[in-house]
């Protein structure tokens, strides 16, 4: 039997797949018509969150709720969204806007539900080695690994980071003369290595990194990492993860799940959820102030 070469054709069928076997999709803010944030566009702010595919209707698809550790991320209704669909090597991605939040009490959740509108096409996701997908606008976060040496160091760094953005809160929309301090001190790690940040789950992180930095995952079983959320919060993210697992994507390129780890400094996880928070809220605040101009 010869193989079926379209690209695009039995997306639904593999969104009914997901939803049988529990699994998630892919979702975060349209940006692609945003210019100028930033100084450009494609700032490298942009965040996919990973969320469980809930039920599908004949016009929608509905999702459990973002969230960042255990924060529900509140998303408007009318706002643009991009989808993405994930199996295997195969990636779709789709435009689609939120419908607001229902209530759902069904034997596989209970619970409020996303409602996002079914589109009627889907976009074959290109192959590229920087994860990024040009054709949404988005721009992923570069994220820095360190392995952690001393797990208690991480104390300080954090706290002086927490610090940062409790200033860039007090200054709210004026940070004229707030400098952005990339190297505000390290906690006792090894040799650093870079990746991309390609999606945010409850409880953690999915990077990828190239294959030649995979020694490093074998070096430590914690790793300190951080990440801009630029231009939407100027403080860097910094937060101590544990790695999960990994595993090796189509392009050669590793991806690693990673969960935060609040052991040694509990109050970093309310720094990490706010800037998390605020970086969702200011994009959605582009976005209604980008369509208030072009009407």
């Amino acid at each position: 039997m010869p193989a079926q070469r379209s690209r695009t054709s039995g997306w639904r069928r593999c969104l009914e797949q997901i939803h049988q076997r529990h699994g998630s999709i892919e979702v975060a803010i349209d940006t692609s018509d945003e210019t100028g944030a930033g100084g450009d566009r494609g700032s490298g702010g942009d965040l996919v969150f990973r969320s469980k595919l809930i039920n599908l209707t004949g016009d929608e698809i509905w999702i459990c709720p973002p969230s960042a550790l255990g924060e529900v991320i509140k998303l408007h209704p009318g706002l643009r969204l991009v989808g993405i669909i994930a199996i295997g090597q195969n990636r779709w991605k789709f435009k689609t806007t939120c419908r607001g939040e229902t209530n759902v009490d069904g034997a596989s959740w209970r619970g409020a539900a996303l409602r996002l509108q079914l589109p009627a096409s889907v976009e074959r996701c290109q192959r590229r080695r920087d994860y990024r997908l040009d054709a949404t606008g988005l721009a992923l976060p570069d994220v820095t690994i360190w392995p952690l040496l001393t797990p208690q160091s991480v104390v300080q760094p954090e706290r002086v980071n927490a610090a940062a953005f409790m200033e860039e809160q007090d200054r709210h929309d004026d940070l004229t003369g707030l400098a952005l301090k990339e190297e505000q001190g390290l906690p006792e790690v090894g040799p650093s290595i870079c990746g991309k940040l390609v999606n945010l789950g409850g409880g953690g992180v999915g990077l990828t990194i190239s294959p030649d930095d995979t020694a490093i995952l074998h070096r430590s079983s914690l790793f300190w990492t951080r990440f801009s959320l630029s231009p939407h919060v100027r403080t860097p993210v910094c937060a101590t993860a544990r790695l999960v697992h990994s595993h090796i994507c189509s392009d050669k390129r590793v991806y690693t799940g990673m969960t935060f780890d609040f052991t040694y400094n509990p109050s970093n996880r309310s720094c990490v959820v706010q800037q998390i928070v605020r970086a969702i809220a200011c994009q959605q605040k582009r976005q209604l102030a980008t369509r208030n101009q072009a009407a």
